[in-house]
């Protein structure tokens, strides 16, 4: 086992590393900016390092400050979390060649499942069905004949990044050489890549994904699906454990298929499969995030694994303890993103100082969060202020009390979603389980922020 882990990440996934590192006897360094200096997960680590100043391309996306933060430390693995590195090709192959080890899968299997068009040419291999799409387009003109070819409406994805970025509906042929030009100089920017595809749009379409577990022996896991069709501008804002409308016999078929397919890939470590299922249940995939996700606590709470801890075993060498059949899925978990976003303005992203900070508690709640009084939200960084979590026997006992938690959760001197999810809590469609990804914009006037 490590001795000692490098968190290459910030806020509430660095203190959740954190915690798991402290359980196993793992001595913890993280890199922080200069913004970060005074944050709770700086406080908790055993060692920290500062690696630059706040923007995140000058310290959390600086690969050599990183680097030479885990070599002056001594650390013998790194954690990317979520977001920055953690799906970086060029950094996990740098920490190979450095003789630290990535806490994910390996940098070749990364850059197959991490590309959306050869993951998805992998799985087609895998036996996994998708959608039609098209090869990786770089000029109007191709995407133009591809267009036609797949019909309209269609969806334009981004073959790089995530995040919801360069993802577009277009309804319409007359839409498309602008919102072609304006998606791919978005991911350019975002991502150097201006790679883009086109795919066949769902209407009403459901986003479910299987979380696996793979270790370097090749034995692996499903452990079970997120129902994530709560959306806003592609960004899940609330997922649950299990799906609320599925039958069970059909995620059980998607978990199945999900870790032969990674196996066949050669797919180490913790990742997750995400599928649109449509109005027949019928399933195909789309992309693989090949990292811990924001959501992973829902499958913590109905399996009690520890997927963190998991993720270090894997890295550390150690076999998967676990066996499918050992695995019980029991009652419902859903969580909601709270983010510093003023939902009654479009989402308007805030900044401030938190001047009181009250968590819920009580049976069954979970708050995942590196807020505390006093803290001043940096304005670099995504809008991600807490994840709040909650389980109970039965999805209707599930929302009950995550309305409970929202009326206790107080986070005073900033503007939060905390307001929005308490109506989305209530919406009827929502209580009958009825979402979809394009729910939240559907039912906008709704939800009060039309």
């Amino acid at each position: 086992m490590f001795r000692k882990i490098l968190i290459a990440n910030r806020g509430e996934i660095a203190l959740r590393v954190i915690r798991a590192c402290r359980e196993m006897g793992i001595r913890s360094v993280i890199v922080h900016s200069e913004a970060d200096r005074d944050s709770l997960p700086v406080r908790q680590a055993d060692e920290r390092i500062c690696i630059g100043p706040g923007p995140s391309g000058k310290s959390y996306l600086n690969i050599p400050n990183i680097i030479s933060a885990a070599l002056i430390s001594n650390a013998e693995a790194i954690h990317p979390g979520y977001g920055f590195l953690s799906e970086n090709t060029s950094f996990a192959e740098i920490c190979k060649d450095v003789n630290i080890t990535f806490i994910g899968p390996s940098a070749s299997v990364m850059s197959v499942m991490g590309d959306k068009v050869s993951a998805r040419e992998a799985m087609i291999k895998a036996g996994l069905p998708t959608l039609p799409g098209t090869p990786v387009l770089r000029t109007l003109s191709e995407a133009q004949d591809a267009a036609r070819e797949i019909s309209f409406p269609l969806m334009l994805k981004a073959v790089a990044g995530g995040g919801g970025r360069g993802i577009r509906l277009i309804n319409k042929p007359e839409e498309f050489d602008r919102v072609f030009t304006v998606a791919q100089n978005e991911v350019r920017e975002a991502f150097r890549d201006d790679g883009i595809y086109l795919e066949r749009y769902v209407a009403k379409a459901r986003h479910v994904e299987i979380q696996v577990l793979v270790d370097n022996y090749g034995h692996g896991v499903h452990l079970g699906e997120r129902n994530c069709s709560c959306q806003r501008r592609n960004q899940k804002v609330l997922e649950e454990s299990p799906s609320p409308i599925l039958p069970r016999e059909l995620c059980e078929e998607m978990g199945q298929k999900a870790i032969r397919a990674v196996q066949e890939v050669g797919y180490r470590n913790a990742g997750t499969l995400e599928f649109l299922v449509d109005e027949q249940n019928r399933y195909y995939f789309m992309e693989m995030n090949t990292r811990l996700q924001v959501e992973h606590p829902v499958t913590e709470l109905v399996t009690g694994i520890d997927l963190v801890k998991e993720q270090i075993r894997i890295a550390a060498g150690l076999p998967l303890q676990l066996k499918q059949e050992d695995i019980k899925f029991r009652g419902h978990a859903i969580e909601v993103r709270i983010t510093a976003e003023d939902a009654d303005a479009d989402f308007r992203p805030q900044t401030g100082v938190v001047e009181n900070y009250q968590v819920p508690g009580g049976p069954g709640v979970r708050v995942d969060s590196h807020l505390y009084s006093g803290y001043e939200i940096p304005p670099h960084y995504d809008s991600l202020l807490s994840k709040l979590i909650v389980w109970a026997e039965t999805r209707n006992e599930a929302i009950a009390r995550m309305q409970r938690a929202l009326d206790e959760y107080e986070i005073e001197g900033l503007t939060t979603t905390i307001p929005f999810h308490k109506r989305l809590l209530s919406h009827e469609g929502f209580i009958q389980g009825d979402t979809y990804t394009r729910f939240i914009q559907e039912e906008a006037t709704a939800l009060g922020i039309g």
